[in-house]
């Protein structure tokens, strides 16, 4: 008993010197973080989007970014506020106005943390946008990363019973995904990340301990907030309701309550941000139909105006304009230079007119057809995107090496020895309950992304790996965790493991300036001329 207490208190110094020097390393990058200018912490237009409607909420008091998104740096031809993550959609004064395409959830919580420094401290982003948005980013991402980081190791150590597996699972949860790089710039995938995490552990907890309802609520907020954050990762929240219905029936009403409430906050501030209850990336299409006319009002203005004036929508004294739109045989029109409204020609040879709902259609749009450049151009096969996303140069086994374990986790490899108590035979199926969810929500993500149109198979943009799936690696670690137990048991299995580790760490490495980079992969294939520039 003393021997296993003994490696039990040498596996937890290792757990803690790993965690420590992760969190170093994090705060490290974070202190030192600059954009390309050097003027500011924002190190892309995915961060800059949502530091814009934290300054934005603070400073004014609405969602609206046109105040900062024009603003010039030390530089005058330079935005550092500048994002192609923006949307144009009309405001509570009946204007037009920009605003971030992320939901605005994550960034109100953001604000606050924001309020609390610029109270405290007495600085403002605007003025300060290098040294605060470091400081607002150490207490944002550095404790969602400890939390990421604690509760995957407590998962898979409760279900790991080999020494040197327990080890070799922490080091690849603090140093082999890229969750690092991501700790250094705002984003969404480290706090799902970190929330998935947390529903896992309450999860395994569970299976060998009664727990309370505050834990039930609390794996209620965290798969809540891993929907919010990840809307495709509503699936593996649906997942761990159905997993808690089938294992732990107690826990549904602490678990469906949690995730009502984050239910509510996500609509709630997207009501608040855009007066709809849609998020801005689904407002990317045609509006209501107002009415139906002969398709001669594509090149008649003057009957365009009249139809209008028919149905409300304007009067004779309006101005009326017409653009042309991302959209082939569509118009924007647009009345007194603020409400906006589409002219369609259909194939039937009649015009529609139709409510604006194209929020990503706005002068200057980056997301128009010819401006979008590299990876944003979307990949045209499917098949090419599904080789790419895997083994490619966007590969999720090819950047990150370890995740080969994975499917052989998933498939029940070592599972045998996954719980110290094999002879449970309830704890056993459990676990395979687990593992399956895992393995269906995993498909079920993977063939969303690759059935999404052209313009959305774009890899997650210009980012050190394929991050639309990042927040899969609590869970991917935890099916690691049957196949390296059984490795560590062999001697060429450990050094089989040490490898597939090394190349994830070498992964991750390259890309501690920030995530807002092509993988090393990528970049290495443009060199080689395998992808056109």
């Amino acid at each position: 008993m003393s021997d296993v207490n003994e490696s039990s208190k040498w596996v937890r110094s290792v757990y803690a010197m790993l965690i420590m020097a992760t969190l170093a390393i994090a705060t490290g990058r974070i202190a030192v973080v600059v954009s390309r200018e050097g003027d500011t912490a924002f190190l892309s237009a995915n961060d800059r989007s949502r530091w814009c409607t934290i300054a934005s909420l603070v400073e004014y008091g609405t969602y609206e970014i046109d105040d900062y998104i024009f603003r010039r740096g030390s530089k005058m031809n330079r935005r550092p506020w500048a994002t192609i993550d923006l949307v144009r959609h009309v405001g509570e004064d009946g204007e037009l106005h920009y605003y971030s395409s992320k939901p605005p959830l994550l960034p109100t919580i953001y604000a606050g943390v924001y309020y609390c420094v610029a109270n405290t401290m007495g600085m403002w982003l605007s003025d300060q946008p290098l040294y605060l948005g470091r400081i607002i980013l150490w207490l944002v991402n550095v404790p969602t990363l400890a939390i990421f980081l604690l509760a995957t190791i407590a998962a898979i150590d409760r279900v790991t019973p080999h020494w040197w597996a327990k080890c070799f699972l922490a080091a690849a949860t603090c140093l082999g995904t890229m969750m690092v790089p991501f700790t250094i710039s705002l984003n969404n995938h480290l706090p799902a990340a970190a929330s998935v995490a947390v529903v896992l552990f309450v999860f395994v907890r569970s299976l060998d301990q009664k727990l309370g309802f505050l834990w039930w609520l609390l794996a209620g907020l965290a798969g809540g907030f891993l929907a919010a954050n990840e809307l495709p990762a509503l699936s593996m929240t649906v997942f761990f309701g159905a997993l808690f219905v089938l294992v732990r029936r107690e826990a549904v009403i602490g678990y469906t309550i949690g995730v009502v409430v984050i239910a509510i906050a996500f609509f709630a501030t997207n009501w608040l941000a855009h007066h709809s209850l849609r998020p801005p990336y689904t407002h990317r299409g045609n509006g209501g139909l107002i009415a139906t006319a002969d398709g001669s009002l594509q090149q008649d203005l003057a009957g365009t105006k009249q139809l209008l004036i028919e149905h409300g929508m304007a009067t004779a004294a309006s101005s009326v304009k017409r653009y042309g739109s991302r959209q082939d045989g569509r118009k924007r029109i647009l009345v007194d230079e603020h409400r906006q409204y589409g002219l369609i020609l259909n194939s039937g040879g009649d015009s529609e007119l139709r409510y604006w709902d194209d929020w990503y259609d706005y002068p200057g749009s980056y997301w128009v057809d010819g401006r979008r450049q590299g990876v944003d151009r979307g990949e045209s096969s499917r098949l090419v995107y599904l080789v790419n996303m895997t083994i490619g140069h966007y590969g999720l086994f090819s950047l990150t090496p370890i995740w080969l374990l994975m499917p052989l986790g998933l498939a029940g490899l070592g599972f045998a020895n996954l719980h110290a108590s094999s002879s449970d035979v309830v704890a056993r199926r459990d676990h395979r309950l687990l593992l399956a969810a895992i393995a269906t929500a995993s498909l079920v993500c993977m063939a969303f992304y690759v059935m999404r149109p052209e313009i959305d198979r774009n890899y997650g943009g210009v980012s050190v790996c394929f991050r639309w799936m990042l927040w899969f690696a609590p869970l991917w670690l935890f099916a690691c965790s049957g196949p390296s137990n059984w490795l560590g048991q062999r001697v060429w299995g450990r050094r089989f493991a040490v490898v597939l580790l090394a190349l994830s760490v070498f992964s991750v490495s390259t890309a501690l300036n920030g995530p807002w980079q092509s993988p090393w992969l990528y970049r290495f294939w443009r060199f080689l001329g395998w992808i056109a520039a």
